[in-house]
């Protein structure tokens, strides 16, 4: 039972946060009147809102991970036992989808939709590596208490720092491809993101490692 509520938990944290990306880029799309700059400031200031918002809410129940690159890092800590590790990524792909269908819904678009914007070249790919880094890094490094605030932060900053808006986070790219929309990822891009933010994601968990003082804990 108390898998089943991190599942969960990790189902709907992960769906609040793409329909808060998805949607707010929808809305900023409606009504930026083409204005790329005004569209990515709204959709920044909604995606670190909701974060803040939802790390609090769910780090109590499952850790609030909604990301399998956090789950897949927290797993070879052994943060996470290795056994709900499927089950945690599995939710937040369902999540993921769900999300995008739900902001879909709320705008009267086309529930299914395939993203065709372009998300490609080595700049992007090397962003989500620093991208991704960053946010592991982040989260390792931040005090009880203060992980909810330290990631949105960083997330609203990565989304101005890096080439590809930072993503850093399978799932979302998962969830940005069936959303044909200002946030989406076209399917050809989509699996190069996911491995960059893998690999990212260990990157930052060996910075964390070589940056920790012998004597601090694990």
């Amino acid at each position: 039972m108390n898998n089943a509520r991190r599942y969960v938990a990790e189902l709907v944290g992960t769906a609040a946060l793409l329909c808060a990306v998805v949607g707010s880029g929808i809305m900023a799309e409606n009504l930026s009147a083409g204005n790329n700059g005004v569209a990515l400031i709204a959709n920044t200031l909604a995606t670190v809102f909701a974060l803040y918002v939802l790390i609090e809410a769910f780090a109590p129940i499952s850790g609030a991970h909604f990301n399998p690159a956090v789950s897949l890092v927290m797993a070879y800590r052994q943060d996470l036992a290795r056994e709900q590790l499927f089950g945690y990524i599995a939710a937040q792909l369902i999540g993921a989808a769900l999300g995008a269908w739900l902001a879909h819904a709320m705008f009267d678009l086309e529930i299914l939709q395939t993203s065709t914007k372009v998300r490609s070249g080595t700049g992007q790919l090397l962003a989500e590596v620093v991208a991704t880094a960053g946010l592991i890094f982040v989260i390792l490094r931040a005090p009880v208490g203060k992980a909810s605030a330290m990631v949105a932060c960083y997330i609203g900053a990565a989304y101005w720092f890096t080439a590809s808006t930072s993503f850093a986070n399978p799932a979302a790219v998962f969830g940005r491809m069936m959303s044909n929309t200002f946030a989406g990822i076209r399917l050809l891009d989509a699996p190069q993101f996911m491995l960059a933010q893998v690999g990212g994601a260990f990157l930052g968990l060996a910075l964390f490692e070589l940056l920790k003082p012998k004597s601090e804990p694990v």
